[in-house]
């Protein structure tokens, strides 16, 4: 009978464990396709056309941008970076090749990093992208990149 109670009471506990990490893959999984969505529908977008206000659907406003572009140190503030996507000719009107690719996204509670890499102009970006949820929404509160031998495709 102690056995039997046992087995049951186990048996219960591992069926609450299991509902749990099940909720929270599927959190997970949500969270990893509404970060997707967001890289597709403003990230990429925005700078293809070089619409600010479109970035800026996923920029946070105190976002820091740091890395590097042809061996030369990269530092901006958002503000910053905007102007000058602002005051380029964007990769959609100068007619030259642009393509954003997801490599990776993984989620934590509430923050996030996805790994994207970004044929634009004559450049190849692999960039890191920090994620922060506020209120709801995902949002770029960091991004980290570097310019890369182009990929094979």
């Amino acid at each position: 009978m102690k056995t039997l109670l046992l087995t049951a009471l186990l048996s219960s506990a591992l069926l609450v464990v299991s509902a749990q990490n099940l909720k929270k893959m599927k959190t997970n999984q949500q969270d990893s396709l509404a970060i997707t969505q967001a890289l597709e529908d403003y990230y990429f977008k925005g700078i293809y056309e070089g619409d600010i206000n479109v970035l800026g659907k996923i920029l946070n406003p105190g976002t820091l941008l740091f890395g590097d572009v042809n061996g030369q140190p990269y530092a901006k503030t958002l503000d910053l970076y905007l102007d000058g996507v602002a005051h380029r000719q964007s990769p959609k009107d100068s007619g030259k090749p642009f393509k954003g690719t997801i490599i990776s996204v993984d989620v934590i509670n509430s923050i996030a990093v996805a790994k994207v890499h970004v044929k634009m102009y004559e450049f190849n970006y692999d960039e890191f992208l920090s994620f922060h949820k506020i209120d709801t929404r995902w949002v770029i509160v960091n991004k980290m990149i570097t310019d890369v031998a182009e990929l094979d495709n």
